[in-house]
């Protein structure tokens, strides 16, 4: 047996029903070796859709992913996926093709350091110098993509490696270490509960999937404490709860976030309190929080790393919630109150007014029309940009949804997410929210959804520049606009000479009704929104 063939049987023992793929000379023997497998090859149309597709589907499914690459430039490409599998909690592997062995150190064509290049933010990178020790070292692999914080590992494949013989070796999988908590701690944890009367829950990505989320909402309930999500985690908890208390972003307002700190309890379950999750490291308040702080999450590096915490706790969040849901508790007036005040703002947040504007359709009102016509257990993907703000504050999610978005914040997961989230779940609707600037970065992923016979619905807003990047630019240089302004093509002849259905909407249109005909495609399809400038974002108008 060759070592390519073994690293496809330990692909196999792992679980792995599909690689996503820029073909490459640097691994033709592990091309070879998967033709005859039960893995599906997923080629795409570049490395980094493919590394974002491989993302995608490790946060539907929490397992982990493969996408594969070429050495040089493929790796070079690949990399954003390594990068938002580790900012994101990821459990990504990436398998490089690299240069012959003999020619390593030589300073080839196409050769590049591994170890240096991907070591500051993979978890591990293991270049197999004999192919003997894949044995070994793929199972080291998955199970250190997958314990603790999980996040993206890299192997270096020397292409002359993958044709050693390695003869008959067995696949290994080495099951997790089990975490666990004594019934102190849920005693200790309830104990403090008791005490508040303004507790605020923040939860967090390792919640996600039924189990996480049906224990929170159990807990929630049971103990009548109000649940905020992380960013991009809206979809852990019903966002129309009365003990829905918000999702936290990079654009919280003022004046929610005082009154997050009226709360006397701060409980972070399945978080790692990064800058997002914690408000800047404002709430809680780094490094001494005005708030009790009890911090719960199955990996102690994050636990008491930026905040003084008063109960951190290295464990399963799921199976917390659980037993402290295991009974009712009897509730004071006083935090019911503080429930109604949490929950009232968040519902004027959720609350939508279509404004009136003269230079394009206002995005909201599209968002507005798809959250009231999708199916209720649709996946929505998100680019990074101001045309996803609508989605995040105005669409009442629940865990029947699954949000698929980039707290590493980069621009063109949208498309590769949807096409990777239409290829695990064909019978769901999967709509991508996208802009003129992140469709033109990985929208030719579009051909790979046409290929694999995969639906997504892609939610375009086009209004001719980079939107985010233009509001900070008014906001701190005010109309001096430099390198924000883009020429567009005309997307719907685009999106159509890639075989799918495009649907345009411009000012004066019938939006309910193209939002409908839209949906009801068989197939991919485009809604081509011509979106104003003005009403940039959720949160205010360029003007402004």
């Amino acid at each position: 047996m060759r070592a390519a063939n073994l690293i496809v049987k330990s692909l196999e023992a792992h679980g792995i029903e599909r690689v996503y793929c820029v073909p490459g000379e640097s691994y033709l023997a592990l091309l070879d070796a998967l033709h005859d497998s039960s893995i599906t090859v997923i080629p795409c149309r570049h490395e980094g859709g493919a590394g974002f597709m491989a993302c995608a589907e490790a946060k539907l499914t929490g397992k982990p992913a493969v996408y594969m690459a070429s050495r040089g430039p493929g790796a070079t490409n690949a990399s954003i996926g390594i990068h938002m599998a580790q900012q994101d909690a990821l459990p990504v592997i990436l398998m490089l093709g690299q240069v012959s062995r003999e020619e390593r150190t030589r300073g080839v064509f196409q050769e590049m350091d591994y170890t240096a290049v991907f070591g500051s933010y993979a978890k591990g990178v293991y270049e197999i110098t004999e192919g003997a020790k894949l044995v070994e070292l793929m199972p080291r692999a998955f199970h250190l993509a997958r314990k603790g914080t999980p996040g993206p590992v890299v192997f270096s494949l020397p292409e002359d490696m993958l044709r050693d013989e390695v003869g008959d070796a067995e696949a290994h999988v080495y099951p997790l270490p089990m975490i666990g908590h004594a019934a102190a701690a849920i005693t200790d944890i309830q104990q403090l509960i008791d005490k508040a009367e303004r507790p605020v829950m923040i939860a967090g990505a390792a919640l996600r999937g039924e189990r996480g989320s049906a224990a929170l909402a159990k807990f929630a309930e049971a103990q009548r404490i109000p649940v905020a999500t992380s960013w991009k985690s809206q979809d852990v908890f019903n966002n129309g709860s009365d003990l829905y208390a918000g999702h936290f972003n990079p654009g919280t307002p003022k004046a929610y976030r005082d009154l997050l700190n009226e709360s006397d309890l701060i409980l972070a379950f399945g978080t790692r309190l990064g800058d997002f999750a914690s408000l800047s490291y404002e709430f809680p308040e780094a490094p001494a929080p005005r708030q009790t702080l009890v911090h719960v999450y199955p990996d102690h590096e994050p636990l008491g790393h930026v905040f003084r915490t008063d109960y951190p706790l290295c464990a399963d969040p799921a199976a917390v919630l659980r037993d402290l849901a295991h009974t009712a508790r009897v509730v004071s007036s006083g935090r019911e109150a503080w429930n109604r005040k949490l929950n009232a703002y968040v519902k004027g947040m959720q609350a939508f007014t279509p404004r009136s504007v003269s230079d394009g359709v206002d995005f909201g009102v599209v968002t507005e029309a798809l959250s009231r016509l999708a199916p209720k257990n649709c996946i929505i993907t998100m680019d990074a940009g101001n045309m996803t703000t609508w989605a995040h504050r105005h669409w009442v999610m629940t865990p029947t949804n699954t949000l698929i978005g980039c707290v590493a914040g980069a621009m063109g997961l949208g498309v590769p997410a949807a096409v990777a989230a239409a290829i695990n779940h064909p019978q769901r609707t999967v709509i991508a929210f996208v802009g003129d600037g992140g469709i033109l970065m990985t929208g030719q992923e579009i051909a790979t959804a046409v290929a694999q016979g995969a639906a997504p619905k892609i939610v375009l807003s086009d209004n001719g520049i980079y939107g985010t990047i233009r509001t900070h630019q008014e906001r701190e240089y005010p109309q001096r606009i430099s390198g924000t302004q883009l020429s567009n093509p005309d997307f719907t002849a685009w999106a159509k000479s890639f075989g799918i259905a495009a649907h345009r909407l411009e000012m004066g249109g019938n939006v309910d009704e193209t939002v409908k005909a839209f949906l009801a495609e068989p197939g991919p399809a485009l809604l081509h929104v011509k979106s104003s400038r003005i009403s940039l974002s959720a949160g205010g108008t360029l003007p402004a």
